[in-house]
């Protein structure tokens, strides 16, 4: 039984976004707010159950918020464990890291269950994705949750899955680590959820460790065009100023991020299927068998270290 004290300390470690373990150490909030819901961090807060909870748990901060010579941490929803990797530093890392978030209704019928489901753990495992890369000092993280295509499956389905990642995305943002934007045609969605996204872009916007891009409504082909377009039409542009690709990059959407150097594709298709086609062309291409559902922090940990024994010679 904790005392009154202990539970004080907790709830204030717990209110500035910090877990404290039986060590003393801190550990972010985020994989418990998401996991176990904000009720439950709500009710930590107020009986002090948090620091006994993650000293069963063994849970504890890395020692370092990048990866170091040796070892990931690879964080999963309720655990952390520590998994050797080969000879892996910081250098060996992407700066930008793009997911196909694939095979969720696939996963959904082999389990019996609603799409709706699937939907939900893939949002969770968004959550676990944005905390493995923020470990691993990775600073941008593109995730492709709705092409435009998909918008013809109807508002009924198309509606769910947003409803999902917005509730997602709200967990997210009270975290406070993340900066969360929407890209794509957010226009073709309904209004409200316009609005949800904007106010999500807001809240987050002074975040400073991982950028997160949700892709919804998106399409490659159609990014370029608008890019361009928005060039066009731009009045600062001097008429006969050239034409570069850094030019290009400041109208579109990722302007001011670093290209993306890792695609990960999940549930076994091999295509980028129009996925960021201008930022991507010097990209390694991860394709797994796995759902969207199933791919854990041991899995973006296999990826990393994939990545970083890629021989990239940039055509040296």
């Amino acid at each position: 039984m904790s005392t009154s004290r202990e539970s004080g300390v907790a709830a204030a470690s717990i209110a500035a976004g910090e877990v404290p373990t039986a060590g003393g150490s801190r550990f972010p909030c985020c994989l418990f707010a998401v996991t176990l819901g904000m009720d439950w961090l709500a009710a930590a807060c107020e009986h002090g159950f948090a620091k006994h909870l993650s000293g069963m748990l063994g849970i504890g901060p890395p020692k370092d918020n990048r990866m170091t010579e040796g070892s990931l941490v690879a964080r999963g929803a309720s655990t952390t464990s520590e998994v050797p990797v080969q000879s892996v530093t910081s250098f060996h890392l992407p700066r930008h890291v793009g997911v196909i978030l694939d095979g969720n209704r696939r996963w959904a019928a082999e389990h019996q269950l609603p799409a709706v489901e699937a939907y939900r753990l893939g949002a969770r495992r968004v959550s676990e994705l944005v905390q493995g890369c923020d470990d691993a000092g990775i600073p941008y993280v593109t995730v492709w949750a709705l092409s435009r295509g998909n918008l013809r499956r109807g508002r009924p389905t198309t509606g769910s899955i947003l409803d999902v990642v917005l509730d997602g995305l709200g967990q997210m943002a009270r975290c406070g680590r993340w900066h969360i934007r929407s890209i794509g045609a957010v226009y073709l969605l309904d209004p409200e959820v316009a609005v949800r996204l904007a106010a999500l872009e807001k809240e987050t916007r002074t975040a400073r460790h991982v950028t997160l891009n949700v892709a919804l409504a998106y399409d490659g082909r159609a990014e370029i065009v608008e890019a361009m377009q928005a060039l066009l039409a731009d009045d600062r542009r001097r008429t006969n100023e050239p034409i570069t690709e850094q030019t290009i990059d400041r109208y579109l959407s990722t302007a001011g991020q670093p290209d993306v150097d890792l695609v990960i594709r999940t549930s076994g298709e091999r295509r980028l299927s129009g996925f960021m086609p201008w930022q991507t062309t010097q990209a390694e291409l991860y394709f797994t068998d796995t759902y969207w559902p199933d791919f854990t922090g041991e899995d973006l940990r296999r990826t990393l270290d994939w990545f970083a024994h890629r021989d990239r010679r940039f055509g040296l």
